[in-house]
């Protein structure tokens, strides 16, 4: 993408928590700054379902107040492990955090236009760049877990280390893909903000762990046909392949393409974000119509 000189994020702040292991192993249990609890659990999680499996152990923990073992405080925000410095500073310290801020400033554009069409204010985001393991008010928020989106204190947690991890080990290079990333989290805002992540919590709440997990899809899917509407509205900044790029991220983070990596096995009823089909067709529909609306077929019903 060709972003240029336009502008960084101003919702963006910096915190060196504590490393754990390097890197992204995905796997593993305990360790890491984890509490032994709840880092065994996620170690076990991982093992069987992949990261999408992971993801929703910390949402229902989050829910049921099981969070304690991370280190967290139910729903309140938790301090960081460090004077964070100003926005600028961060945005400027090396490249893939400038492209990250670069990124969520856009969304902040074009989600703010969209909003005030419908008469309403977009109150953004923050992003909280930290490195290894750091605290959100979700709980722990660990590198090795990937970017997630907290609703809590309404912030996205990334290590920008993982944009490696996604062009090394799943083959999703460009800088197209790691801006799908960071959209489609601020999809997930999209949902609290427009309450439909209330919703599916309240529906999950009201059914057994497969039809849980359906439900779980039907909202990353719309968080993925979320990141295509913003896409939609940066074509003019979009070079040739970025949407290419976009599809394979799409591709390597779907519940088959991870299970049959880490487990050699797919288990369609522990799905949790969608196939990579679904992810893929998600992230077009959002592209191809450019209108929030259209996102609207994942959470009919609700």
């Amino acid at each position: 993408m060709r972003f240029g000189g336009r502008r960084s994020s101003e919702n963006v702040e910096f915190r060196e928590g504590g490393e754990g292991r390097r890197g992204f192993g995905f796997g593993g249990g305990g360790g890491g700054g984890l509490g032994g609890g709840a880092g065994m659990l996620i170690g076990l999680v991982f093992s069987r379902f992949g990261i999408g499996g992971v993801l929703v152990l910390v949402l229902v923990l989050y829910l049921i107040g099981g969070l304690g073992d991370f280190g967290g405080g139910g729903q309140q925000a938790v301090a960081p492990t460090q004077q964070r410095p100003a926005a600028a500073r961060t945005c400027a310290s090396e490249p893939a955090i400038t492209f990250a801020c670069q990124t969520l400033a856009s969304t902040e554009d074009q989600w703010g236009v969209l909003f005030t069409a419908i008469g309403r204010t977009y109150e953004p985001p923050r992003m909280v760049i930290f490195r290894g393991v750091d605290r959100s008010g979700c709980g722990t928020a660990d590198a090795r877990m990937g970017p997630f989106y907290c609703p809590a204190d309404r912030s996205i947690y990334l290590d920008t280390r993982f944009f490696e991890e996604l062009a090394q080990r799943f083959a999703a290079p460009g800088d197209f893909a790691q801006a799908y990333v960071v959209a489609h989290e601020v999809g997930h805002h999209i949902q609290t903000v427009t309450g439909t992540s209330e919703r599916i919590r309240q529906a999950q709440s009201a059914v057994r762990e497969g039809e849980a997990n359906a439900l779980q899809v039907r909202m990353e899917l719309q968080a993925d046909c979320y990141a295509g509407i913003w896409a939609a509205r940066e074509r003019s900044a979009m070079e040739p392949g970025d949407l290419e790029e976009g599809m394979t991220a799409a591709a390597a983070i779907g519940d088959d393409t991870l299970q049959r990596a880490t487990q050699g096995v797919v288990v369609p009823e522990s799905f949790t974000h969608g196939t990579a089909a679904q992810r893929q067709e998600a992230l077009m529909r959002g592209y191809r119509s450019g209108d929030p609306a259209a996102c609207d077929v994942y959470t009919q019903g609700l």
